[in-house]
C-alpha cells in the first residue's frame, strides 16, 4: 500500500471547514474527502477528525495520510432517533419499530415530532428522497412495528391488504388478573363517546365490528401476559375488550384504569405491543414477516414476576 502524506498550515485564506481544506490539498472529490475523514485520515494537530465539518483557524496544522489508489467511501450513518428504530426497508417500504409515548400523526393539535414527522425526515435523508405514506396506526402509549409506504401506489396496495384483513398483526400484553382461559376471541361491537371514548355495546349502524383472538403465554400471582392477534383493526380494541374483561392492560389510564394500575409498573406508557406484523410485498409479492423484540419495561416486569 502505497501512502501519501500531505500537511499544510492554516493561514487566513483557509480558515473554515477543513473539508474544504482537504480537497483543495488532495484534489479529491467531496465523496472521496468524506470517506477519507470517516476512515481516519484527516488530522488537525496530530489529532484524527471524526467530521468534514470541523473548523480550522490560523496557524492548525491539517495533515492527511492516505492511499491515492484507494477509494474512500463516506460510512453509512447510523439514523438515531428515540421516536423509532428501522425493523424492515427497500425501495418500496419501511418497517418501523415505533417507541411507546410518540403520536402516529398529528392530531387535530397539531403536533410535531410525530412518527409520520420523523419518518419523514428519516426518508428525506436517504438517496431516494421517498416520502413517508401511512399505512396503519399505533395508539400513542402502545410500541412496536408499524409499516409506511414509500409513494402512494404502494400505500394503496398496503391499505387494501388492511381492509380485507389480510396483514398478520400479532401483539404482546400485559393484562391485570388472572386469565381463566387458554384461549378464546372477543366478537363485539365498539363505539365511540363524546369524549372519544371507546366501548362496547350492542350492534347497531354506526357500530364497528372488533374481534380479536388471544392466548396465554404465561400466568402470574395477579397478571398474565397473553399474545394478541387482531382479525379487525378498530382504534383501541385491545385495550377496550380486555378492559370490558376485567382484564385491562397494564398502565391503561383510559380503560379501567383502577384495575390497570399495578405497584410494580410505574411506566408512564402501557403494557401493549406490537411485536410481529405479517404481509404480502406490494410489489414483489413475496410474504414479508417483520419481528420486534419486547421493549425492555416488559420485560423486567415479567423478570422480577412470578
Amino acid at each position: 500500500m502505497a501512502m501519501t502524506t500531505l500537511s499544510t498550515t492554516i493561514d487566513g485564506n483557509s480558515v473554515g471547514r477543513v473539508d474544504v481544506v482537504v480537497r483543495q490539498l488532495s484534489e479529491s472529490s467531496h465523496s472521496q474527502v468524506r470517506g477519507m475523514v470517516d476512515s481516519g485520515c484527516v488530522s488537525i494537530n496530530g489529532a484524527i477528525i471524526q467530521s468534514g465539518a470541523t473548523t480550522v483557524v490560523v496557524g492548525d496544522l491539517v495533515s492527511i495520510r492516505f492511499d491515492r489508489t484507494q477509494g474512500y467511501r463516506e460510512k453509512k450513518k447510523c439514523w438515531d432517533d428515540r421516536t423509532f428504530t428501522v425493523s424492515f426497508e427497500d425501495d418500496h417500504l419501511i418497517v418501523v419499530d415505533k417507541s411507546a409515548g410518540t403520536l402516529t400523526v398529528p392530531t387535530d393539535r397539531n403536533e410535531r415530532n410525530t412518527l409520520v414527522d420523523r419518518v419523514s425526515i428519516y426518508l428525506s435523508h436517504s438517496r431516494s428522497k421517498r416520502e413517508a405514506w401511512l399505512v396503519h396506526r399505533l395508539d400513542r402509549d402502545v410500541s412496536g412495528l408499524v409499516i409506511f409506504g414509500k409513494h402512494k401506489q404502494v400505500a394503496t396496495k398496503l391499505i387494501e391488504q388492511f381492509k380485507q384483513r389480510k396483514p398478520a398483526r400479532v401483539y404482546a400484553a400485559i393484562v391485570a388478573g388472572v386469565v381463566s382461559t387458554d384461549q378464546g376471541s372477543f366478537h363485539s361491537h365498539l363505539a365511540t363517546g363524546k369524549s372519544l371514548q371507546r366501548y362496547v355495546t350492542r350492534p347497531s349502524p354506526t357500530t364497528e365490528l372488533a374481534i380479536t383472538h388471544y392466548r396465554v403465554l404465561r400466568r402470574m400471582s395477579d397478571t398474565t401476559l397473553v399474545e394478541v392477534t387482531l382479525e379487525t383493526g378498530k382504534r383501541n380494541q385491545i385495550r377496550v375488550q380486555f378492559a370490558n374483561a376485567a382484564h385491562p392492560v397494564l398502565g391503561d389510564s383510559r380503560y379501567k384504569p383502577e384495575l390497570a394500575m399495578h405497584p410494580r409498573w410505574i411506566r408512564k406508557r402501557i403494557a401493549l405491543h406490537a411485536k410481529s406484523l405479517g404481509f404480502e410485498h406490494p410489489i414483489s409479492g413475496d410474504a414479508m414477516q417483520i419481528e420486534s423484540p419486547l421493549p425492555s419495561a416488559i420485560e423486567k416486569f415479567l423478570a422480577g414476576s412470578r
